[in-house]
């Protein structure tokens, strides 16, 4: 069975060419609405024949969609990408996966992933629920030590007060 990712929401046309307008946070943009590619909507896949941002909107137009009225039906359904079909990296990890991921202290520590949330557009913070305490850790800091994708494992370092 296929596993679907979802990419974001279809919120306005943009134009009179059929162009949609979507609001997304999504992580690969560049992989999920790479030209040439399919999305998922509503169950059916459609060809990507162009993309670009546009303020904090990811744009794209349909094979075979060219006029406003064509992809009016379109509007507020929500965007899903085959996850076999994203192509990402092993370093390339959704939210929803990192979530499952053991933490795991320097000291031995055993904590979970409780919440992901951005303090800002590229500075990903994870909640870690240890025995204990809980903790806020930006993945992208030097208190991560490894993430070990193979184990699902992330090694922190909890230092003193945190």
């Amino acid at each position: 069975m296929m596993e679907k990712v979802y990419i974001g929401k279809i919120v306005s046309t943009h134009g009179i060419k059929g162009e949609i307008r979507i609001i997304s946070d999504f992580p690969y943009k560049e992989k999920a609405f790479k030209v040439g590619t399919d999305i998922l909507i509503n169950n059916r896949e459609y060809t990507i024949t162009s993309y670009r941002r546009h303020k904090n909107y990811d744009m794209i137009t349909l094979k075979d969609y060219t006029n406003i009225n064509d992809v009016m039906f379109l509007m507020r359904q929500s965007v899903y990408k085959e996850k076999s079909k994203l192509y990402l990296e092993e370093d390339e990890i959704l939210d929803s996966e990192l979530m499952n991921y053991k933490v795991l202290s320097e000291g031995g520590q055993q904590g979970e992933i409780c919440e992901i949330f951005f303090a800002s557009p590229t500075n990903k913070i994870l909640r870690v629920k240890f025995i204990d305490k809980e903790i806020l850790i930006p993945f992208f800091s030097p208190l991560i030590k490894k993430v070990d994708y193979k184990n699902k494992e992330i090694i922190v370092e909890v230092i003193e007060g945190m």
